[in-house]
């Protein structure tokens, strides 16, 4: 069985997220959103509100679930027994970032790394540029799936 883990903070899941998820869901069994908790960052939304976002965005892909956590990526692929860690990526600064990370998670563990490029019409998307378009009352409905909506 084929089983990835998606990990990232989704503050909030972008349509850029949401392409690179349908485009892998071909590709593996399973794949897990990993949402990670760093008690270090500042987030705009909740984690609970993060889960919501991307288990509605998701609900009707019955081999994708959502799921939270802390620590090294690696050691939740062992413990949820993921081969895979699935990353998109927008451009070369992604790439390289990407690539270390991916070296090391390999270096530590057998987990390999699979990267997708993003659709050239979500390249631009980024959950900062997001969250910056929202405190700044712009039109982020453009950028992200139908469930994140903010109440007003």
């Amino acid at each position: 069985m084929r089983k990835a883990i998606f990990p990232g903070s989704f503050d909030p899941i972008t349509l850029g997220h949401e392409d690179i998820i349908k485009r892998a869901i071909p590709l593996f069994d399973e794949i897990v959103i990993a949402i990670g908790v760093n008690a270090e960052k500042k987030y705009m939304f909740s984690l609970e509100e993060r889960k919501h976002f991307i288990e509605e965005t998701l609900k009707n892909e019955p081999n994708v679930s959502v799921i939270t956590y802390e620590g090294l990526t690696i050691d939740l692929c062992q413990k949820i027994k993921a081969d895979f860690i699935l990353r998109g990526l927008r451009n070369p600064a992604d790439f390289e970032f990407e690539k270390a990370i991916a070296h090391t998670n390999r270096h530590l563990s057998k987990i390999e790394t699979v990267f997708l490029l993003t659709a050239a019409r979500t390249s631009y998307i980024s959950s900062s540029i997001v969250r910056d378009v929202i405190r700044n009352g712009g039109e982020y409905e453009k950028l992200v799936p139908k469930a994140v909506r903010l109440k007003k």
